[in-house]
């Protein structure tokens, strides 16, 4: 009869075991993931941005204030990163995403108080972009 219950043990065994940690999305992994969709991010609890995610791993950022950035995105293999360039910066702002139960996780790169951001949602629609400031 004992043979009964070790199905059960080893069950039990296993939920107790801790989950391992799945390491940083591939770029595969992060542009099936994105392809088409419209993430917005958190940061401790409030809004930080929403980026666009376009054909050909192009992009368009925002901090929710309706000015958008250009950019585009690229992987650095050998580091588990993605890369962003914007127009308006040439520095590659790089970070690791993970995915989780809710959604994604994103880690800054570089930094020593690394940036960490979560998929706060995500939609089909695009993003909120304001015309260009007219000046008089």
């Amino acid at each position: 009869m004992t043979y009964r219950f070790a199905p059960l043990a080893l069950c039990l065994s296993l939920l107790a075991a801790p989950l391992a940690a799945s390491g940083p999305m591939s770029a595969g992994e992060f542009e099936s993931y994105t392809a088409g969709k419209t993430l917005y991010f958190g940061q401790s609890g409030q809004s930080y941005g929403v980026e666009e995610y376009l054909p050909d791993r192009r992009v368009r950022w925002s901090f929710l204030d309706g000015k958008c950035k250009e950019g585009y995105w690229y992987d650095a293999p050998d580091k588990g990163e993605i890369c962003f360039v914007y127009e308006d910066n040439p520095t590659p702002q790089c970070w690791q995403f993970f995915r989780e139960p809710g959604g994604l996780r994103a880690m800054f790169s570089g930094t020593t108080n690394s940036t960490e951001l979560y998929e706060a949602r995500q939609d089909d629609a695009p993003m909120l972009c304001l015309g260009p400031e007219v000046g008089v």
